[in-house]
Formats: C-alpha cells, sequence, structure tokens
C-alpha cells in the first residue's frame, strides 16, 4: 500500500510478473506495473460475491489525480449496488459505430491516442478525422454494433467510399460556404486508414478481440503521385501572372509560388511565421509542422519571393488576413482551386507540388535521404529538433531544386 502520487507512481519499475500497486488512501483505487513498463490505474471492488476490476486509464493519458476522481465515481456507483464492470460488458456488447468514434474522439482530444511520433494528436488533424468520420463513416457503418463488423463489412465500406457512395456538397457554417464531399481512391485509403485507428482503439479497451480492418487492401491514390511536366510549370506560372494582373490577392500568389519552390507541406505554409523563417541560414525553423518541430532547408529563390512581400511591423504571418492583425489568410485554397483551373489544372494540389518538388530533386539526381531532408520527412537528418546548422550540401541542394522551378516557370 501507498499514497500514489506522481513521484510515487514514476518511481515505480517494471517488475516480472505484472503487480499492482494500492492507494492508502481510496480503498480500491490502484495501478497495474506491466512488466513493459506500462502503468494503468484500476479500480477493484466486490460485487455479488466476486472481485471485479475495471481499468481506468493509462499513466500520461491520465494524472494521478484525475484518474482518483474517475475511481471515485466508479466506487460510488458500486455503493448504490450497481456493478460498473457488468455495466461495461453489457455496453460494449451493443456498442454501435457512431458510438465507438464519439469515444474515440473524446479520447483523442485528451491526448490518449497518440498520432505520428508518439505525439497526441492536433487539433487540426482532429478536424479532418471528425471530418472523415461524420461524412463517411458513420454515413456507411455507423449504426452496425461494433462487435459485429467483418472483415467483409470493411472491404464493403472501401469500395463504397472510393466509387463516390458518400460523395456530396454541404453547407458550412460561413455565408455562402459549402464543403465539397469527394469519394475516389485517395479519400478511401485515408477513411480507411482512420477506421483502423478507430477499431484499433476498441481492441485496446477490449471492445473487440481483433481488429477487423486488419489485412484489409487499401486502394492506391494515384493522385497522390501526380507530379507536374515542366511544360505543366509553364502553364502554372502564366496563371500566377494573370491571376496577379486581374486582382488575386498577393497571399493567394505568393502561397501558390513559395509552395512550388519550397516543397513545404500546406500547412506550413498556409501558418508560416516570419518568426520561422531564418534567412542567414538558408531554412524555415518550423515551430510545429506534421513532424514536430522541423528544421527544412529552403533555396535562394523562394527567399526572394519572401523578399518580395509586404511586412507591416509586428506582422506575425508571412501571409497575413485580408481583415484584422494576427490571423493568417484563410484564402489560399479557394485560390489554388482558381489559379489552377485557369492554367488548366484542375487536378493539381498543394500536394502535388510538394511531389513535384521532389520529382524534380530526383530529376537532378539527388539521392532519396537527401530529398527527404529537403522535405521534412521523419527520417530526414534535418528534422531533428536539435540541428541549429544545415549540411551546405542539403542547401546546395534546396538552391537547385527551387532554381530549376523557377526557370520552368520563366522558360
Amino acid at each position: 500500500m501507498a499514497k500514489l502520487t506522481k513521484r510515487t507512481v514514476d518511481a515505480l519499475q517494471p517488475g516480472t510478473p505484472d503487480y499492482f500497486v494500492w492507494d492508502d488512501d481510496l480503498a480500491g483505487f490502484g495501478l497495474r506495473v506491466w512488466p513493459t513498463g506500462r502503468k494503468v490505474y484500476v479500480a477493484q471492488y466486490r460485487a455479488a460475491g466476486r472481485t471485479r476490476r475495471v481499468k481506468i486509464g493509462g499513466h500520461g493519458a491520465l494524472t494521478v489525480e484525475e484518474a482518483r476522481k474517475l475511481a471515485k465515481g466508479i466506487l460510488g456507483d458500486v455503493a448504490k449496488g450497481e456493478d460498473p464492470q457488468e455495466d461495461r460488458q453489457t455496453r460494449r456488447k451493443s456498442l454501435t459505430v457512431n458510438e465507438l468514434c464519439a469515444s474515440y474522439l473524446v479520447a483523442a482530444e485528451r491526448g490518449m491516442i497518440r498520432g505520428k511520433g508518439g505525439r497526441p494528436k492536433k487539433a487540426s488533424t482532429l478536424y479532418v478525422d471528425r471530418g472523415r468520420i461524420d461524412r463517411h463513416i458513420k454515413p456507411l457503418l455507423g449504426t452496425k454494433l461494433v462487435k459485429d463488423l467483418t472483415q467483409a463489412d470493411v472491404s464493403r465500406f472501401v469500395r463504397d467510399v472510393a466509387s463516390g457512395k458518400t460523395a456530396t456538397v454541404e453547407k458550412t457554417g460561413n455565408k455562402r460556404g459549402k464543403a465539397v464531399v469527394e469519394g475516389g481512391p485517395g479519400t478511401a485509403a485515408r477513411t480507411t486508414g482512420l477506421l483502423g485507428g478507430i477499431l484499433s482503439f476498441a481492441v485496446s479497451e477490449g471492445i473487440i478481440p481483433f481488429n477487423p480492418a486488419a489485412g484489409v487492401k487499401r486502394p492506391a491514390d494515384n493522385h497522390r503521385h501526380r507530379r507536374l511536366s515542366p511544360d505543366e510549370f509553364r502553364a502554372l506560372g502564366e496563371a500566377q501572372a494573370a491571376a496577379e494582373r486581374d486582382g488575386e490577392r498577393w497571399q493567394a500568389v505568393a502561397g501558390i509560388r513559395l509552395l512550388a519552390l519550397t516543397g513545404c507541406r500546406f500547412e506550413e505554409i498556409a501558418g508560416l511565421k516570419w518568426s520561422e523563417v531564418d534567412d542567414a541560414g538558408g531554412c524555415f525553423r518550423l515551430e510545429d509542422s506534421k513532424e514536430g518541430r522541423s528544421v527544412r532547408p529552403i533555396g535562394r529563390a523562394a527567399f526572394d519571393v519572401l523578399a518580395s512581400l509586404p511586412c507591416a511591423d509586428g506582422a506575425v504571418y508571412v501571409l497575413p488576413s485580408v481583415r484584422g492583425e494576427g490571423s493568417r489568410y484563410g484564402g489560399l485554397p479557394g485560390a489554388i482551386e482558381r489559379v489552377m483551373k485557369r492554367a488548366g489544372l484542375d487536378d493539381v494540389t498543394a500536394h502535388t507540388l510538394r511531389h513535384s518538388y521532389a520529382s524534380v530533386a530526383g530529376d537532378l539526381g539527388f539521392a532519396e535521404p537527401t530529398i527527404a531532408a529537403m522535405l521534412g520527412h521523419a527520417k530526414g537528418s534535418v528534422t531533428s529538433r536539435y540541428v541549429h546548422h544545415l549540411d551546405s550540401v542539403i542547401t546546395a541542394a534546396a538552391d537547385r531544386v527551387s532554381a530549376r522551378i523557377v526557370l520552368y516557370f520563366d522558360t
């Protein structure tokens, strides 16, 4: 017996077999320590002559006090004559996919669902997850019982999303706003990946014994392998110039240009701050990219674009909002659609520009590790938060790639 505090819990070492440590302040509240080092809070009680145990949550996802509060609620229900473990098992048997998705999102918002690099999912990622759940998963699978879900159901789900069964156009909260919900192989692949994660959560919670999405083949996302040819780069350059002459916002034109010349992800450019721009170091020092903090080599051609942009005193964002101060420009997605349509490139997205940047680097003979470093992939050598000075070879590579793309634009 011991008083469970953060200090005592952190000090507990794994052993073989697993063992329990019980709190001497709240009877029935304890911690299970696994040989792997995993630590899980539990509540234990007796009901109908049997000892029952309820898992509360993992240490780290919950603080000691949060777990203690939940344990008090569980043990309070026992004092009223209820059996929380029996009730939980009954609920699990009747849990629908709709209800599972709601539980998953709550856990994700609390930081209990880990994304890339073992980090909690970001708010932007959760926003996308909610959209995929509401627009694809719930309409096709929402009323099904989780325990009855089969691999055949998931395979049928993949086919339905890929064929556009859930495609629609929805009104949004913005005035005259709309959301275009698309199907296709790419949407099916990414949404099935999310569904697999939700079902893995169900396995970890003891709701189902195995993941029915495991082994289901996802369609290839051909859209993500699209790249621009030199002629298409030229058409895009002409379309940008024409759009600027016709009154397109400078933020829009600059944003598209920077996406093409840096290979950065959409959010990395849309949310780029002046504090992240390191001209002397030849890089962007991104505070919160998809891979966490990231140092990204940037070519001189991109810095030339940045040097031409207006920058008011105290400006935070490179692409600031048209109205108000301190917020970023929100019209880039629509501007990309307009400019691409003008260029005759209706199937080109921000990701296409990123892939095209990588393809140009490949055309110039750069090796995969160098390209990965320029793109900020997790395995790229410059994505470490500890890097302060970039290798001159990688910086020179970024210069060559951006210069080649400018040449395509202006030819």
